[in-house]
């Protein structure tokens, strides 16, 4: 089987040669060679993304294999730590040298009853309990709750990032705060604003007509969370050492799909202000179903050169509409999408602009004047974040044997100036 590296090694030549094809065409090439090239091109293309695909499949399959090898390895640190002796009541009292985690996996395999664990995990988990109150991550609850480990934290944050391009602090502006009341934000566009001429002894104007115009826009803390999640007790005994993993990757893929959603298509109405609702009209196709080269140029040039040169603006579709434009062409016959560099890491481009997929953005089948892509500096649009998310555990009669488990959130999304960002819509009809 090859490698990872060999597969996209394979893309890369895929790709190079299809290039040598496309260049081989000339002025003097008829027109059945020059159909001929293209779709040997055409199917090059197809061909390297087939070979991407099965990397990408081979690096999931890899990652996943590490994560089994790890969850092997802390079995055997459980075990090791279960063949410990019992300590002593001080050692108890001062919870030993044991971590929260190890006390948090006893405490699901003794299904809640305190008794059943050793002293020394007893110890630690109620000086944890002892401090939920002070951890932004945990909670607690008197019918029987208790906190988790902050591994979980941390990798539902990571697959929150992951999942949508719009909760990622590296695509819009991201502001944190430790409360959660109303943020009002200034807003001001004055790039159509000119200045006049001076002349030797005249009077300046002073009608108004220069004045800043300034706009508000708020940032409120709209709440969303997981419901509970439900983990039987065989799910906790036989993969406990993996219940960071798969219970961080679970609640971080649900918050993330539904703050993703919120960010990108929100009404604003009790929820977030979407990107694509917020956007500004920026051109209109004349198909309902499919966009040309031309168009996405018009879409580009309706954002003004100056937010076009900010480091944040970019492109952002769904990932049938990049297929789509995968196959689009300039009047010279090249393609507007550029691969890029794998090996090197290097991302492809549209244009010579990045660009970010984002599923929820309606694809080009959505139907007329649906809004299928978006241009401009997506660093005008802000993303207030309360604190970090909560995580509940519990085990109740509800729950018993098992526990239930939940992720909340507090989040809201707005772009401050609708003419950084301008979205293509199909036509109406």
């Amino acid at each position: 089987m090859a490698t990872i590296k060999e597969l996209r090694e394979q893309a890369a030549n895929v790709v190079s040669e299809a290039r040598t094809m496309l260049d081989a065409i000339s002025d003097k090439s008829t027109p059945e060679q020059r159909k001929e090239a293209e779709q040997s091109v055409d199917k090059a293309l197809e061909e390297a993304g087939q070979i991407e695909a099965r990397a990408e499949r081979l690096t999931n399959l890899e990652a996943a294999e590490k994560r089994a090898v790890e969850a092997a390895d802390r079995e055997e640190r459980d075990a090791r730590e279960a063949r410990r002796p019992v300590l002593g009541a001080a050692e108890a009292r001062n919870g030993g040298d044991m971590d929260y985690r190890t006390a948090f996996h006893e405490y699901i395999r003794a299904q809640g009853q305190k008794g059943d664990m050793s002293p020394e995990a007893r110890a630690v988990l109620q000086r944890g309990e002892a401090r939920v109150e002070h951890r932004a991550q945990t909670t607690s609850n008197s019918a029987g709750g208790f906190t988790v480990p902050t591994e979980l934290l941390n990798i539902m944050i990571r697959q929150m990032v992951a999942f949508g391009p719009m909760y990622d602090p590296g695509i819009t502006t991201e502001i944190v705060t430790t409360g959660g009341g109303a943020i009002t934000m200034p807003t001001i566009n004055d790039t159509t604003v000119t200045i006049e001429k001076s002349t030797e002894g005249t009077t300046y104007t002073d009608d108004g007509g220069k004045d800043a115009t300034f706009g508000e826009k708020t940032l409120n803390a709209f709440p969303f969370n997981t419901e509970w999640l439900r983990v039987s007790k065989e799910l906790a005994d036989d993969s406990v050492f993996a219940m960071e993993t798969i219970l961080g990757n679970l609640l971080g893929e649900r918050l993330g799909r539904r703050a993703n959603l919120e960010l990108t298509v929100g009404d604003g109405t009790g929820d977030p202000n979407g990107i694509v609702t917020a956007s500004g009209a920026g051109k209109v196709a004349t198909a309902t179903d499919a966009i040309t080269a031309d168009e996405i140029i018009d879409l580009l040039h309706s954002v003004d050169p100056a937010y076009r040169t900010s480091p944040a603006t970019r492109f952002m579709f769904n990932d049938l509409t990049l297929a789509a434009i995968r196959k689009l062409k300039d009047g010279d016959g090249n393609y507007l999408w550029q691969m890029g560099n794998i090996q090197a890491g290097i991302p492809g481009s549209l244009l010579g602009y990045n660009y970010s997929i984002n599923q929820a953005v309606v694809g080009l089948g959505g139907g007329a004047n649906s809004r299928v892509m978006l241009f401009g500096d997506f660093s005008k649009y802000y993303v207030r974040k309360v604190g970090q998310p909560l995580i509940g555990a519990i085990q109740d009669k509800d729950f018993w044997p098992g526990f239930g488990i939940a992720g909340y959130i507090r989040f809201d999304g707005e772009l401050a100036d609708a003419t950084a960002v301008k979205h293509m819509a199909l036509a109406s009809s």
